[in-house]
C-alpha cells in the first residue's frame, strides 16, 4: 500500500494543545461535530438538479462593498485564464509581422497583416489607418462575429470594413482580425476540440482569446499608435472576444462590447464556450469586470440582448457606482434583429468620441461615401501562400502540450499551482461543513453550497479514517481495509463520492439546450463520459464528475478535521486519483493510503480515469503528488 504524506505537519505543538488532544481522542467514543441547530444538508445534489445552460437565466449578483467585488474580480480573471488554458500565458515570441498590400485612399489606408501568434500559427487581419498627418493615433481592436466572410462581410446588418474605414477617417488605427477558421485563418477548423484537447484546455475560445492578446501586443507596437489609448469593439462572437479581453488585459482603456451582453444566453458557438468558463458566473458579471472604464453596451430589440437597458445594463451600473463611476457605463438600444449595422456602429463612433475629445469634427461620427474594396483585395491570402512553417491542427496541438509541459516544469510557485489546480477542479476548501447523522447513516453538506456528500459512519475513537472506493460507500464496507480499521476501534468515514454508490442519480439536462441527456441512475462511467463528450458546451456551466468527486472528499476531509489536526485518507482504484488531487489542495494535513491506484502515462489514461478539462495544463497527477507531498 502506497503512503503519502499530504502536507508537512507542523513540528511544534504546545504542551496544553498535546493534553487537549489526549483529552478528546480518549473520553468516550468519538462522534463527529454535532448538527448545526436548523442547519440541514439538502435533500437532492444540486450539482445534479440545477444544470445550467447556455440559456440558464443569470442575473448579475449584488455586490455590496467595492472590496466583495475587487476580490471576485481577482477570482474571476483566474478562472477565466485557467479556462481558456493561459495560466500562465505561453510566451510572447515575436509576432514576425507581415504588413503588405496597401490600398490608399484620400483620407485612409488599408493594409493586409499576418503575425505568427504561436509558432507556426498565423492571424490574418487588416489595419485601416489615417492620413492625417499626426504621428500618434488610439489603436482599436475589432474581433468579429459568425458572419460568413467574418472579418471582411459587408451587408447592412454587419460591414466590417465600414467600421474600419469609418473609425480611420475619425483618427484612430484599427486591427480588425479573424476568428479561428474564418477568411486568411485556415490553418485550423473553427470548431475543434477533442476529448484529448480538452485535457490541455487547447480549445477555440483560449486560442481566439490568446489571439486577441497578441493583436493587443501588435496593435500597441506600431509606431503610429498610442499605447495608452487603446480600445475594443466586437460584435456578437467579436463582442464575446471584446468583454472576455477587457477581463484579462488591462491595457483596454475604453470598450463597446455589441449585441452579446446578456442574462439569458451566453453565446452559443464552441469558440465562446469552454470548460470551466461560466461556473457561477455569466457574461453579464464578465463584461462588468471592465468598471471603471468607459464602456457602451449596445443591444437590439431582436435578439437575446432585449433585456437589457432594464436588466443588464442596470446591474452592471451598480458596479461602476461602487467606484464612483455609474457615468462611464452606457446603454443604446437599436430596434433591429441581431447586427453591428450602420445605426449600432454610429452609436459606438459617438461613445468613442466623447471618451477620446478632439480627434475628429461630428461629421465624421456618421458613415458617409464608403466605398468597399473587393474581398480578394482585402484577404491576405489572396495570391499568397502561408509561411512554409506553418502547422496543421496536430501540429499546433501537439506544440500546445509542448508549450505547457515545459511551463509546468519550470513553475515553483507551489500557491500559484495549488490555487490554478483549484479553479481547474472548480472546488473550494470549504468551513462551513454539516451533516446529517442517522445511526450509520450520514449525510454531509455545507452552507455556501448546495452539494451533498452521503455515506456510513462509524463510531470509533482517535484519528477519523476517510474511506473512498469507486463503487461506493457498501463496497467499501466489505475491504479488508475497514475490517482492520474496525478492529482497532478507529472511526469511520466511507464515502459515496459524487455519482458513485448510493449516489447514483439522474443528472437532468437537455441536450438540445447545450447540457447532458439524462442518465439513468445505473449509468456506467463510459456512458457519462459519453453524455458529456457530446455536448463539450455542458462543462462551461458545469463541474465535471471527477471534480465533483474531489470536492466531496475536500468536503469529508474539512469535516472530519474538526476534531483532528489532520486526517487519514484510504482509497482505492480511481478513487486513489480522486483522493490525490483533494490532498494536493486540501488545507488541512492529509495522510494517504493507496492501493491500485492507475497509472496515468497518456491522454488515453486521464480520459479514462481522470477525465477533468485542463488537468492536464495544470500540471496532471505529477503536480497534485508534489503539492500533497509538500515539498
Amino acid at each position: 500500500m502506497e503512503n503519502v504524506r499530504g502536507c508537512v505537519e507542523r513540528r511544534y505543538r504546545s504542551s496544553i494543545w498535546v493534553a487537549i488532544f489526549v483529552a478528546i481522542s480518549t473520553v468516550g467514543s468519538l462522534r463527529l461535530a454535532a448538527q448545526q441547530p436548523g442547519s440541514r444538508v439538502p435533500a437532492q445534489d444540486s450539482r445534479n438538479t440545477e444544470i445550467r445552460t447556455v440559456d440558464t437565466h443569470m442575473p448579475l449578483p449584488q455586490f455590496t462593498s467595492l472590496k466583495a467585488w475587487e476580490d471576485r474580480k481577482a477570482f474571476l480573471r483566474n478562472q477565466i485564464l485557467v479556462s481558456a488554458g493561459l495560466s500562465p500565458m505561453p510566451e510572447k515570441a515575436p509576432l514576425h509581422p507581415q504588413v503588405f498590400g496597401k490600398i490608399e485612399e484620400k483620407d485612409y489606408t488599408i493594409e493586409k497583416v499576418l503575425i505568427e501568434t504561436l509558432p507556426g500559427f498565423y492571424l490574418g487581419g487588416n489595419l485601416y489607418r489615417p492620413r492625417n498627418g499626426k504621428a500618434k493615433h488610439p489603436g482599436i481592436l475589432n474581433p468579429h462575429g459568425h458572419w460568413p466572410y467574418g472579418r471582411l462581410e459587408n451587408q447592412p446588418l454587419y460591414s466590417g470594413p465600414s467600421l474600419g474605414i469609418s473609425f480611420a477617417r475619425q483618427g484612430y488605427v484599427v486591427f480588425a482580425y479573424d476568428m479561428v477558421g474564418y477568411t486568411d485563418t485556415i490553418q485550423i477548423p473553427h470548431h475543434f476540440g477533442s476529448a484529448e484537447q480538452r485535457l490541455w484546455s487547447f480549445g477555440p475560445l483560449g486560442l481566439q482569446l490568446w489571439d486577441s492578446i497578441r493583436s493587443l501586443d501588435f496593435l500597441a507596437s506600431l509606431d503610429d499608435v498610442d499605447a495608452s489609448r487603446l480600445g475594443i469593439t466586437g460584435a456578437s462572437g467579436g463582442g464575446t472576444q471584446a468583454f472576455l479581453l477587457t477581463a484579462v488585459d488591462n491595457r483596454i482603456q475604453f470598450a463597446s462590447p455589441v449585441n452579446m451582453v446578456s442574462a439569458i444566453m451566453q453565446g452559443g458557438d464552441l469558440c465562446e464556450n469552454a470548460p470551466g468558463l461560466r461556473l457561477n458566473t455569466s457574461n453579464v458579471e464578465i463584461a462588468a469586470m471592465f468598471a471603471p472604464k468607459p464602456m457602451l453596451l449596445v443591444s437590439a430589440t431582436g435578439d437575446w440582448t432585449h433585456n437589457v437597458p432594464k436588466e443588464e445594463y442596470p446591474a452592471i451600473q451598480k458596479i461602476y457606482g461602487l467606484y464612483g463611476k455609474s457615468d462611464q457605463v452606457e446603454v443604446i438600444q437599436v430596434r433591429e434583429e441581431h447586427n453591428f449595422n450602420q445605426l449600432s456602429r454610429e452609436a459606438v463612433y459617438r461613445f468613442f468620441a466623447k471618451h477620446n475629445p478632439g480627434l475628429s469634427d461630428s461629421r465624421e461620427l456618421a458613415e458617409h461615401d464608403i466605398t468597399v474594396p473587393m474581398l480578394q483585395d482585402m484577404a491576405a491570402l489572396t495570391n499568397r501562400a502561408l509561411p512554409t512553417n506553418a502547422v496543421d491542427l496536430d501540429g499546433l496541438f501537439n506544440s500546445w502540450q509542448r508549450i505547457s509541459q515545459a511551463q509546468n516544469k519550470q513553475i515553483q510557485d507551489h500557491a500559484f499551482l495549488r490555487d490554478r489546480l483549484r479553479q481547474t477542479l472548480a472546488v473550494e476548501v470549504v468551513q462551513d461543513v454539516i451533516a446529517d447523522i442517522d445511526g450509520q447513516s450520514i449525510v454531509l453538506g455545507h452552507a455556501s453550497k448546495q452539494d451533498r456528500v452521503s455515506g456510513i459512519w462509524i463510531e470509533g475513537r482517535g484519528k477519523v479514517a476517510i474511506v473512498v472506493d469507486p463503487k461506493g460507500s457498501a463496497a467499501a464496507l466489505k475491504s479488508d481495509v475497514v475490517d482492520s480499521l474496525r478492529k482497532n476501534g478507529r472511526p469511520i468515514l466511507l464515502l459515496d463520492a459524487f455519482q458513485s454508490g448510493a449516489a447514483k442519480a439522474p443528472r437532468d439536462g437537455d441536450s438540445a439546450n447545450g447540457s447532458m441527456p439524462k442518465l439513468a441512475a445505473n449509468a456506467g462511467e463510459e456512458e457519462q463520459a459519453n453524455a458529456v463528450a457530446g455536448d463539450p458546451k455542458f462543462l462551461t456551466f458545469n463541474v465535471s464528475a471527477d471534480g465533483a468527486r474531489v470536492q466531496d472528499i475536500i468536503t469529508a476531509i474539512a469535516y472530519a478535521s474538526r476534531s483532528n489536526r489532520d486526517v487519514e485518507v484510504f482509497a482505492t482504484d480511481d478513487a486513489a486519483l480522486w483522493s490525490i488531487f483533494a490532498a494536493a489542495v486540501s488545507t488541512v494535513p492529509v495522510s494517504l493510503h493507496l492501493e491500485n491506484v492507475p497509472t496515468l502515462a497518456s491522454n488515453a489514461d486521464y480520459i479514462q480515469h481522470f477525465n477533468v478539462a485542463g488537468i492536464l495544463r495544470g500540471g496532471g497527477v505529477l503536480t497534485a503528488r508534489e503539492l500533497a507531498n509538500g515539498n
